[in-house]
């Protein structure tokens, strides 16, 4: 790769690696977070660094300064960076390896690596195993087994991409592809499409009369630096940042067979073509074919499900669950859409973590169509979020009284709390507090490793709290980092059941918890959903999205979701619960 296809990313990632690096060395605070703003600015950059570069303005980025820009420039005249090659030479670049481990961070891995020696995953394990790992300061027995369930977490990731990064660059690629001449349309494909959490390459199909120019202009990327396959129809390529893509091009009266085959599941078109075959037809990617060689010609997907005598089956449900057999029977589900969707219940402000003020919040939403906001900011006791006393709760709910006069009945905004379930189940405000509140999410955070049966007992005992109304990402996981308390998920849904308590699908695409296995079954057994973005920033109002396509994958209907509910509706539920208190 010459040094001036570097992308914004990869100088993000340099310098995150230095950072790394420096903490795990024992390096002064003030050095490591200078990289990582360096990296954090770099990452959200809407233009290239490149051309910032060449303008001679790198320093007027957000915390790059002298040092750090001459850095950047050795990168871009080089493709090298000397300091790095440096401190690589000192401290051993598997160490890095091992910061994606759950729960490890560079200060312990520098501990082992001074006291132990320990250069790389292998070497961790069996310390670990062999009990070393407890003698050292802050370590003991727990922590070491904590170590050794990260590991074995770590092992059953995939290489696969998850859908928050591949989403967005997809739909910049589509957008870019259909530019070029000849073209008709441009659609995503493959488990993207339907929506997994994670991707292996992203599927792109186009159709077009004449493939030459799309395939040159897909082919042309400069961020592209290796192209695994070159054709007239199909060509694959692997970009910078490690994503791989394929994209297929299909004359237009045959992209419905096309694309229905290069979305999937492989399951869900073995069952199809078992289909045809009854039918004495074949089904391939081309066409239908009759006995006699004789094709039908598909340019949408309906029909070639009309074809095989079935509805459309929306992409979501194509993972052989049942959904033939439902189509079949006319008993396919009627989908929750984006524009089902009329409130937000779980979002932050500046009173604890959030960047927006409550106006700005409400103004947000209500650009989006939203009804209804929740003011849902985190309780005191995570601290790291700048938490709510009850004293803030007070003065919180003045502001809103003063933003919902000011804004009328364009948004009605309620006060909320997302609560902590602190380790022994217990609740950060006392039951008098949360019960002047409008309403109330509580959500696990922390000691997330506890043993199924405790960390389950303590998600119960939140969920049997009268003043709950909502339970928020159920299992705390963090894509793809962090996997999800170990809950016995039955019980879980049961209580919530029982008590009216709903639970949440977190839209974020770093958790989309409660996933669609859970939600398909809680919904099934008569629970109440809620589909929040935990919005943080105005962006993040814009990821509901793939919470919806969450909860589609879970056969989730509008009427089970509380955030489409009519205002009055899901008022007069918040009332009967709080009356029944």
């Amino acid at each position: 790769m010459s040094p001036d296809r570097i992308s914004n990313q990869q100088l993000a990632d340099t310098f995150n690696l230095i950072a790394d690096l420096l903490e795990i060395r024992g390096e002064v605070i003030y050095k490591i977070l200078a990289y990582r703003k360096a990296a954090e600015s770099l990452a959200e950059l809407n233009n290239d660094a490149y051309d910032i570069w060449q303008e001679g303005k790198l320093t007027q980025i957000p915390g790059v300064g002298k040092a750090i820009a001459e850095k950047i420039e050795e990168i871009f005249t080089t493709g090298k960076l000397g300091f790095l090659e440096k401190l690589t030479a000192e401290v051993p670049l598997s160490l890095a390896e091992m910061l994606q481990v759950p729960d490890l961070g560079p200060k312990k891995i520098g501990l082992f690596w001074k006291e132990l020696g320990i250069t790389n995953l292998s070497e961790l394990e069996a310390a670990a195993r062999s009990g070393k790992l407890r003698t050292l300061p802050g370590m003991g027995e727990k922590s070491e087994a904590r170590i050794l369930s990260g590991i074995e977490a770590y092992k059953r990731r995939s290489t696969r991409i998850p859908i928050g990064q591949a989403y967005p660059f997809a739909q910049r690629l589509i957008s870019r592809l259909s530019q070029a001449a000849d073209v008709v349309r441009v659609e995503m494909a493959g488990s993207l499409r339907r929506g997994k959490i994670t991707v292996g390459d992203l599927d792109i199909l186009a159709a077009a009369t004449d493939s030459a120019a799309i395939m040159a202009l897909f082919l042309s990327d400069p961020e592209i630096v290796r192209v695994k396959g070159r054709g007239e129809t199909k060509s694959s390529v692997e970009y910078a940042h490690g994503l791989r893509a394929q994209l297929w091009v299909h004359p237009p009266e045959r992209f419905g067979t096309a694309w229905q085959y290069a979305t999937g599941s492989k399951d869900h078109n073995v069952r199809l073509r078992e289909l045809a075959l009854k039918q004495n037809l074949s089904l391939s990617e081309h066409a239908f074919t009759r006995p006699d060689g004789s094709e039908i010609l598909c340019a949408t997907e309906e029909s070639v499900y009309a074809t095989l005598g079935l509805p459309f089956i929306p992409p979501e449900l194509r993972e052989d669950r049942g959904e033939i057999q439902a189509a079949l029977q006319g008993k396919l589900p009627k989908l929750i859409e984006i524009e089902d969707i009329r409130s937000e219940l779980h979002a932050h402000t500046t009173w604890s973590d959030g960047h927006l003020s409550i106006q700005q919040l409400a103004e947000a939403a209500g650009r989006r169509g939203r009804k209804l906001i929740v003011i849902s900011d985190h309780s005191a006791s995570l601290a790291i979020t700048g938490g709510l006393t009850t004293e803030d709760l007070q003065r919180q709910r003045e502001e809103i009284d003063r933003v919902q006069q000011l804004l009328g009945d364009s948004i009605l905004i309620l006060q909320g709390i997302e609560v902590e379930i602190r380790a022994d189940g217990s609740l950060d405000f006392p039951d008098d507090v949360l019960a002047d509140l409008d309403i109330v999410t509580a959500s696990l955070h922390t000691s997330l490793r506890q043993p199924r049966q405790q960390i389950t007992e303590r998600l119960l005992k939140a969920i049997h709290n009268p003043h709950v109304d909502i339970i928020g990402h159920p299992t705390g996981r963090m894509l793809p980092n962090r996997e999800g308390a170990d809950l016995d998920m039955e019980a879980v849904m049961k209580a919530a059941i029982e008590n009216q308590v709903a639970l949440e699908i977190n839209a974020h695409p770093a958790r989309l918890d409660l996933d669609d296995i859970n939600a398909r079954r809680f919904v099934e057994m008569g629970g109440l959903l809620a589909i929040n973005t935990d919005a943080h920033a105005e962006s993040d109002l814009d990821l509901l999205h793939f919470g919806i396509t969450t909860a589609r994958r879970g056969w989730v209907e509008a009427p089970a979701v509380l955030n489409t509910w009519e205002i009055p509706k899901l008022l007069a539920w918040l009332k009967n619960r709080h009356d029944t208190r």
